[in-house]
């Protein structure tokens, strides 16, 4: 996740997830239904039905991984190699892309898993889903600890909050498999994906383009505070999106649907 378009474009991708998320548990809530398993109505009986009923989240989950590693391989110089071999030495390169292509590998094989299960076998596992999701957390929460180690000041402060969000992000999911019908989990995930998303994208701005036209200062303490309060307002805008989400479903679902 180098440069601006790398944050920019796994920070929407994780936003729209809880984005999606958000919507799914609001209407469980509202339909009194199970999370995973809502009624789906088809817009017709015709030859066009069966695509009514097929599950597309493991299908965009794919193809949001494919587009990430394509940005990933174009933003490389050079040669793209694993270790290089000169004078009898052994050298190891591009360690940061490598760290991105096995985050959105995690990535890809979650959406192959929830495709296999929500079209192909006889009966959904929701259990195999929610494994390959935490799968997907425990390596994306070292893989951003050590992201980390050559970083200082605005960029240092900026990832250690966003490795706090993937932290609770991860006991969530983790809880989930225990209880998947909880629907206090799911509103917690919902909001932590977007809180994930949207502060990734913050970083991006932050770091490579920011709006005020004036680079952020490593060394100057009032700008590594003023991170900290962005991240608070982010949580904060978060929570009254949400809020805003649960009004809009509930006017929807009893009112228009």
């Amino acid at each position: 996740m180098g440069g601006f378009e790398g944050h920019l474009y796994p920070g929407l991708s994780l936003f729209l997830y809880g984005l999606y998320h958000a919507r799914l548990v609001f209407r469980a809530l509202i339909c009194n239904s199970p999370i995973q398993y809502l009624p789906r109505c088809p817009w017709s009986k015709g030859r066009w039905a069966r695509l009514q009923q097929i599950y597309y989240v493991g299908l965009v989950k794919i193809l949001s991984a494919c587009i990430l590693v394509a940005q990933e391989l174009h933003s490389i110089p050079g040669q793209f190699v694993f270790i290089s071999k000169i004078y009898h030495q052994r050298n190891f390169l591009y360690r940061k892309q490598w760290q991105h292509l096995t985050l959105y590998m995690t990535f890809f094989l979650s959406g192959c898993v929830d495709v296999v299960s929500q079209n192909l076998l006889p009966q959904r596992c929701a259990a195999l889903e929610q494994s390959a999701q935490v799968l997907g957390m425990f390596l994306l929460l070292p893989l951003m600890v050590s992201h980390i180690q050559d970083s200082e000041g605005v960029e240092l402060q900026s990832h250690i909050l966003l490795i706090q969000v993937i932290f609770l992000l991860t006991l969530v999911v983790i809880a989930e498999c225990w209880a998947p019908n909880v629907l206090q989990l799911w509103v917690m995930k919902a909001f932590l994906y977007m809180i994930l998303g949207s502060w990734l994208m913050q970083i991006g701005f932050m770091l490579y383009k920011p709006i005020s036209g004036h680079k952020w200062m490593d060394d100057d303490k009032n700008d590594i505070i003023f991170v900290t309060t962005f991240f608070c307002w982010h949580v904060a805008f978060i929570a009254i999106l949400m809020t805003w989400i649960y009004g809009f479903s509930f006017w929807w679902y009893c009112y228009v649907c």
